[in-house]
């Protein structure tokens, strides 16, 4: 343990301070919005429907009820019912919506009564967009190789050979500025874009179109083994790979090492194993390890992150063959022996800085004592009233949030808006108020972390913010939970026992230890301290409740007042103007002692 001494589909409204009044949007987690899902509620209903069911690697599928609603159809469509969250789609209707909207749908599906529900399709819109991309785009195997490859220089790509638009449908626009790379849903059917657009000031900036709950996956044909996909994290080592005309599918990741949007799993289902090379930079194994749970690890070979195994755009000379190939699986029944582990050792060793976990750039000297925020671990944070605890984790949170670390804040003393709006201020550094014209700029910005909000306010049950945390993980692959603070979670008045109160929050502090551990994600837990008043400093003894926090706990930050141990301090300076605690800057004195 280390003990340390120191000083953010469901959206949440921001209202702008302006005389004109608007709303902007940031990601937020309603409970009301979660269903009491599971596989076994799922199969129960099903049955009780007498609809008939395959289990998939991570969907259950069924004979679409909306398709053969419509018409009588010998091919059966299948409709994708994801095993979690029990959001669903269907590929050929392209309806999508929750569970609830389904179990409606299909208990009422034999009556002929009026008012009978409807499910929300993209068909329309889908066929409509695609119509568009067509009448504005030509296909790049409508240009000679020469044209290709001056337009590959010109996009940023790789140097990979003309004959690859024979696996893969690439179009251009007609001002040749933008590429577009077709999506595939679980028929093998194009569903939308992922489009690379070149800037004037030659930036590539990709994004994906149209609408997410119907969306595919980029996926490179394979004419050899149909039921294996290599998949990678970006569009170079996806256009390598298929280059090299490998016996597998390649499959491009869409956001990357981020997240693993659930609405792309149906197209997956097809694949029976998945080979996941995701390179040896910092989140590659994490990530690895998190997308496999959801991908279902079962299926999931990992190409391990060592210095001779590098992403391929990264590789020179490479057999990549012989890698794919070489790739091990990630699940095992059973860990007994040293040989299951020694390439684990082998990759950590060689990334010893990596393993550390993410730094945090505003704060230096925590970065130095804890060497950085690392995944699976728990953390506890306490500190007298007033001394600036929320602000400080705020901050703490935001500084690796702006790293990509995908965060979901648990606020119940303090709303979201107040919590974003100080968010905000210590991004730009700078007084809102008093910057309204640049509002707009800075939410902008904003918008674009992975930070995520619960909508709990005051006491809640455990249980029901357990249930939300474990929803917003699967769905949204967070890395980074916080909760300010525990003692909302606790829920039992002041004139009961004491023990019971403790033993309210030993419960809470193990079932937050057992979801770090089981989901490889960091829980950052704020507690009030025993005492307030009459301390000249606090100690891991001053913590509220039994000695089970301290004790789970990796990593113990103590907000002071006033510090009398000179030892590893993080000495902090708050900056009204920015809400920030910046590190204090050394005086010349202090640096020229040092040196």
């Amino acid at each position: 343990m280390r003990f340390t001494t120191l000083f953010k589909s469901m959206r949440i409204l921001a209202t702008r301070l302006t005389s004109k009044t608007c709303t902007r949007q940031f990601n937020d987690i309603s409970f009301e919005d979660i269903s009491d899902i599971s596989p076994t509620v799922i199969k129960r209903a099903l049955n009780s429907h007498k609809l008939s069911y395959e289990e998939g690697h991570t969907c259950f599928l069924i004979n679409c009820p909306v398709c053969q609603r419509k018409a009588k159809s010998l091919s059966n469509p299948k409709l994708f019912i994801n095993k979690k969250t029990g959001a669903f789609q269907c590929p050929s209707c392209m309806s999508f919506g929750q569970w609830n909207s389904l179990e409606s749908y299909v208990s009422t599906k034999r009556s002929k009564t009026a008012g009978k529900p409807t499910l929300t399709s993209n068909l329309e819109v889908v066929s409509q967009y695609l119509k568009n991309i067509e009448n504005t785009t030509i296909p790049l195997s409508n240009f000679s190789e020469g044209d290709f490859v001056k337009i590959c220089k010109e996009f940023q790509l790789p140097d990979v050979s003309y004959s690859l638009l024979q696996h893969i449908s690439i179009r251009i626009d007609l001002a040749h500025t933008n590429l577009y790379f077709p999506l595939e849903n679980a028929l093998s059917t194009t569903v939308g874009y992922r489009i690379l657009h070149k800037k004037q000031n030659g930036q590539i900036t990709p994004k994906v179109e149209p609408l997410v709950e119907c969306e595919g996956v980029l996926a490179g044909k394979s004419t050899k083994v149909k039921d294996t996909a290599v998949v990678v994290p970006n569009l170079s080592d996806f256009l390598i790979l298929l280059n090299q005309r490998l016996s597998n599918y390649i499959v491009c990741l869409p956001n990357g090492l981020i997240n693993l949007p659930q609405y792309i799993l149906p197209s997956l289902e097809r694949f029976s194993k998945l080979i996941l090379w995701f390179g040896n930079d910092l989140n590659s194994w994490d990530s690895a390890r998190s997308f496999a749970k959801k991908l279902n690890e079962k299926r999931c070979l990992f190409v391990r992150p060592t210095e001779n195994q590098l992403l391929p755009h990264d590789a020179v000379e490479r057999d990549f063959k012989a890698i794919v190939a070489a790739a091990k699986p990630i699940w095992h029944k059973s860990i007994t022996t040293f040989s299951s582990l020694r390439e684990d050792i082998l990759s950590d060793l060689q990334n010893i800085d990596k393993v550390h976990g993410v730094k945090w750039k505003r704060f230096p000297t925590l970065t130095r004592i804890l060497k950085g925020h690392r995944k699976g671990e728990l953390t506890v944070i306490t500190g007298p009233t007033g001394s600036g605890k929320t602000t400080f984790i705020s901050e703490y949170s935001l500084d690796l949030a702006i790293q990509g670390v995908n965060t979901l804040w648990g606020s119940f003393e303090i709303r979201n808006v107040r919590l974003a709006k100080t968010m905000l201020q210590q991004m730009v550094g700078l007084p809102l108020d008093k910057n309204l014209e640049k509002f707009d700029t800075f939410a902008d910005e904003f918008e674009k972390l992975p930070m995520y909000y619960m909508t709990f306010h005051g006491q809640q049950a455990v249980k029901v913010v357990m249930e939300a945390v474990e929803h917003a993980q699967y769905v949204y692959d967070i890395s980074h939970v916080i909760i300010d603070n525990v003692q909302f979670m606790m829920g039992i008045s002041e004139d009961q026992k004491h023990m019971d109160r403790f033993w309210k929050q030993d419960v809470i502090i193990a079932a937050f230890r057992s979801f770090a551990t089981r989901k490889n994600c960091h829980v950052t837990l704020v507690i009030h301290p025993r005492k307030e008043r009459d301390l000249d400093e606090l100690t891991t003894n001053s913590i509220f409740g039994g000695a089970k926090a301290s004790q789970e706990a990796d990593n113990i930050l103590i907000i002071q007042d006033k510090s009398l141990t000179p030892q590893r301090i993080m000495t902090l300076e708050f900056d009204k103007t920015a809400l920030s605690f910046a590190q204090k800057k050394k005086k010349a004195t202090e640096e020229a002692a040092d040196t």
